[in-house]
């Protein structure tokens, strides 16, 4: 197959959630692709909906109070949401796997390792006999670097990182196709983060895995992605290759993420952190969400939602996508007080 193939399309997705307080509107009308063998980084703010785009994916949408109110998602071209849920639980764990953020939750406490491992192989490998299930289960332990004479050890029993791998060797389990990481070192110190993403990328390469890495650390990406997606409000603002989005960002909500990382050359007094707080899903702005905090934004970017624009990738082969109404023109001289 080419590497150049979409194996995963997200096409005007939009999910929200009934509330006693209201509706919330979690995601609203993301698209994106995900090339074969690629990892794709989605960055945002918390509650700028990168879960809930993974959860979505997954079909694990918790319904009540959640609902997928349009959109398609296509995996290997069949969409995910026409399947019943029958054959849903067939593609999720052998085709598509997914790392939750916090190790310490994710896994059952009163379940050894290694039953939780076989657990998932048994489940999509009706064929195999227990003792095949058991080396399977073995070979995954050793896989992720853990003495697979711990399976009989339950998860009280490890620490953090190796928990973490545990719950890799869980989602590798079946050699997915499509693996989605949801911050999966939000909770372990900087040296095992190391580790575990060093060890998720060498096991991507050696399955001939595609990903999506969900997190708010823009060094991951530079280290770990091929292209990068942008998510504020529900919505996906920039989309593009890895360099595109670092060398040339385009959306001003981007310019402001990469301007809030601390540079290495530059001696400076504060940080300049994009201003103010993302804005309320039950009671989204007018117009484009991001212009009660932008620099850039005139009066109508108030009142028009800005399209979803192509323009032009100088650095990678994947497009480059930006929801903005200044999208392939000059940004104008900024507004709201802003210092160029």
């Amino acid at each position: 197959m080419s590497e150049n193939r979409d194996i995963l399309r997200v096409e005007d997705l939009r999910i929200r959630y009934a509330t006693d307080d209201g509706i919330v509107e979690a995601l609203n009308g993301v698209s994106l692709k995900l090339k074969e063998k690629h990892t794709l980084g989605l960055v945002g703010e918390t509650g700028a909906g990168k879960t809930t785009l993974a959860k979505g994916i997954m079909r694990l949408i918790p319904s009540p109070p959640g609902e997928i109110i349009g959109g398609k998602v296509f995996f290997n071209d069949q969409d995910l949401l026409s399947l019943s849920e029958a054959k849903m639980r067939g593609v999720r764990g052998k085709q598509i796997s997914m790392i939750f953020q916090d190790p310490m939750t994710s896994l059952n406490p009163v379940m050894t390792v290694g039953d939780q491992i076989g657990e998932v192989i048994r489940t999509h490998n009706k064929g195999m006999n227990v003792k095949q299930v058991s080396q399977a289960m073995a070979d995954m332990l050793t896989m992720v670097g853990i003495n697979p004479e711990r399976w009989i050890e339950y998860p009280h029993q490890f620490s953090g990182g190796m928990k973490q791998r545990v719950i890799i060797a869980i989602a590798l389990a079946c050699n997915p196709q499509l693996l989605i990481a949801d911050e999966p070192t939000s909770a372990l110190d900087v040296t095992i983060q190391a580790q575990v993403l060093e060890m998720i990328q060498a096991l991507k390469t050696k399955l001939s895995t595609s990903m999506i890495l969900i997190t708010h650390d823009l060094g991951l990406f530079a280290q770990n992605c091929d292209d990068v997606a942008v998510i504020y409000a529900g919505e996906i603002v920039e989309y593009g290759g890895l360099r595109d989005i670092f060398k040339n960002p385009k959306h001003p909500y981007t310019i402001g993420l990469l301007g809030s990382i601390p540079s290495m050359a530059k001696t400076v007094v504060r940080l300049n952190p994009v201003k103010g707080l993302m804005p309320d899903p039950m009671n989204l702005p007018s117009g484009c969400k991001f212009h009660t905090r932008c620099d850039y934004a005139g009066e109508i970017c108030t009142r028009e939602i800005p399209p979803y624009e192509a323009v032009g990738s100088e650095e990678s082969k994947t497009e480059h996508l930006v929801r903005c109404i200044y999208a392939g023109k000059e940004l104008p001289k900024r507004q709201n007080g802003g210092k160029d």
